[in-house]
């Protein structure tokens, strides 16, 4: 097994985890079977119970675990599934060395940082490396791991002499360290000052670890005398120093590695450079194709993004990203939106008349409107009135997880004229409770205790239009993340009313999609398609938001259409009764590779 750690330096935000996916990509393309592992200092045991103003959004993987937004990147990136294990946590190793310590494992040792959690973290990162993650059997040939947040952090400590350990555990030519600094242009001087990753590099080597590769984030490419003085006092040849400037899309970072040789580095660290079955160029056809596309789009698509969290577009990442790939395959260029949620309500036009004022006109110059998931009561009103206005004015709408529950919401209170229907959630007492809390939910405990992780829908109407997105599916697996669900005892009330549910469980009872038949497109789904969207193969829910936004669904929904089809419907229609048992300059910077215009982070 090979190993490749990223490391930061200088600041926070550089973009580690588009540099460690970006290197997997490049390791992929040679021939290699990459696996990835994600390092996050913190206490927490993991993300989950963190707010997304703290560390952008939870991601969530097949097996219900909730990780750090940065193994997101590694799945869309790379195209793999990933485990709770691959995101190692401050509070997992403790976690576990303490339950050791209280099982005796230990022969009543004194328990200290340095053995045994050091130690902990080498073992982890060795039986979690073994685990094939792209489909394949068999262990992968490389494992990158990033380790979150900069050198010198006191939480980091741990983990950097672990890793310092590790790399005379698996000895010369296993392990390859590449650390990310920031080459910064003071706009006084005018020049790119190379003294942060010389003064990074220093403390890193202070800490037990030599960097192999230097990959530099800049704004404009880096001049080669820059590369030259680098090189001099960081001890690293100038051939391994790469240059991360700022681009036009993040698709081109793969393509900035092979171009400046970065596979040849890392190979030659590895002592893998000369194996057979290892090509000396990449092959990134479809990278160089897609980020091309991207650059060239002219027609454009606008998404009103509707929530709470929109002063942090990291909180909605993964529905970013899905946008992007959808708009891509559709041949649009991609414009969001923000909108907050709690300026869209009727309060704000008192207390803050022009916020108010803004959001409406954001709203309304839509082609397409999303009301992400979320939790609390804060700017659920404002979410409610953005379903509302859709549904009236026949916009394309796609609700996810909360966004459905919240259309259900409207459409009892608006169609069905029911006495304060609400979810309790926001109001326990209400008279007309049309989504509940989940039975087998905790209300002491909130972490790990929602329905997490890839559960299975089946469908229940084969013309609905979610279907046929689909492929005329019968069932899809897809992630999900909520504690909430819409009463199943309305259901029957719901669909005499007009608002059809063509998704449930194996139950029948759990509803997860919602289609208004007579509406342009109006979709509600309780689970998070984003997560599973990848570049090459967008999200299918995504792709008729776009589709319809841009007036190209009819078009997406022939069966002509390229709509890949992963569970055909059978030929005879699924009785009702049928229960299926189934398994800006700064900005830009600081927030990774970022382009200029209204979509970023894409």
């Amino acid at each position: 097994m090979k190993y490749v750690l990223v490391t930061g330096g200088v600041v926070s935000g550089l973009g580690k985890g588009v540099t460690a996916s970006s290197i997997g990509v490049v390791l992929k393309a040679c021939g290699l079977r990459v696996t990835t592992i994600k390092i996050d200092p913190y206490l927490n045991t993991d993300a989950g119970t963190m707010s997304p103003f703290e560390h952008g959004e939870v991601f969530v993987l097949d097996d219900g675990g909730e990780v750090d937004l940065d193994l997101g990147n590694y799945e869309r990136f790379l195209d793999i599934k990933l485990t709770r294990d691959n995101n190692i946590t401050t509070g997992k190793i403790y976690q576990s060395v303490i339950n050791k310590e209280r099982r005796g494992d230990y022969l009543g040792k004194t328990i200290q940082v340095v053995p045994h959690i050091t130690d902990e973290i080498q073992d982890w990162i060795e039986r979690v490396a073994m685990n094939p993650v792209d489909g394949k059997e068999g262990p992968p040939d490389v494992c990158v791991i990033e380790l979150g947040g900069t050198i010198g952090d006191i939480e980091s400590m741990p983990f950097i002499e672990a890793l310092g350990q590790f790399s005379y555990r698996v000895g010369p030519g296993n392990f390859c360290l590449v650390h990310v600094s920031l080459v910064p242009v003071l706009n006084v001087v005018g020049e790119q000052k190379t003294k942060p990753t010389q003064h990074s590099v220093r403390g890193l080597r202070g800490l037990g670890l030599a960097p192999d590769i230097l990959a530099c984030r800049s704004t404009e490419p880096l001049e080669e005398n820059v590369k030259a003085k680098l090189s001099q006092f960081c001890h690293v040849p100038v051939s391994s120093i790469i240059n991360l400037h700022d681009v036009t899309n993040i698709w081109h970072i793969p393509l900035l590695l092979r171009d400046q040789r970065a596979h040849e580095a890392i190979l030659k660290v590895l002592d893998l450079q000369f194996v057979g079955k290892v090509p000396r160029e990449p092959k990134l056809v479809e990278w160089t194709e897609r980020a091309s596309k991207f650059d060239k789009l002219k027609a454009t698509v606008k998404i009103a993004m509707v929530g709470k969290y929109t002063g942090l577009s990291d909180s909605y990442l993964s529905v970013l990203k899905a946008l992007l790939h959808a708009s891509v395959a559709m041949g649009r260029k991609l414009v969001v939106e923000w909108v907050p949620s709690c300026d869209l309500e009727d309060s704000a036009a008192k207390e803050t008349p022009e916020a108010h004022k803004k959001a409406w006109k954001l709203l309304k110059g839509a082609e397409g409107i999303l009301v992400p998931g979320g939790f609390g009561d804060r700017g659920v009103q404002g979410k409610i009135l953005a379903a509302k206005y859709a549904r009236e004015n026949n916009v394309p709408y796609l609700g996810i997880c909360l966004g459905m529950q919240i259309a259900v919401i409207d459409f009892a209170c608006s169609i069905m004229k029911l006495p304060g229907a609400n979810s309790t959630e926001f109001d326990p007492d209400t008279m007309s409770p049309c989504v509940i809390f989940m039975p087998e939910g905790s209300k002491t405990h909130m972490g790990a205790t929602m329905r997490l992780g890839s559960r299975r829908t089946y469908f229940h109407a084969t013309a609905c239009k979610s279907a046929k997105l689909y492929g005329n599916a019968r069932f899809v697996d897809e992630r999900h993340r909520h504690r909430y669900e819409v009463n199943p005892e309305m259901v029957p009330e719901f669909e005499k009313a007009g608002l059809s549910f063509v998704g449930k469980d194996e139950s029948g009872r759990r509803m997860e999609i919602i289609e208004l038949p007579s509406h342009k497109f109006f979709i509600g789904v309780q689970f998070h398609p984003e997560f599973k969207s990848r570049p090459g193969k967008p999200s299918p829910l995504f792709l008729g938001l776009i589709a319809a936004a841009s007036g190209q669904l009819e078009t997406l929904l022939q069966p002509s259409s390229n709509i890949v089809n992963p569970n055909p419907m059978p030929r005879f229609p699924i009785p009702k009764k049928t229960i299926y048992h189934a398994k800006k300059p700064l900005d830009s910077l600081v927030n990774g590779y970022f382009a200029n215009g209204n979509v970023i982070h894409t």
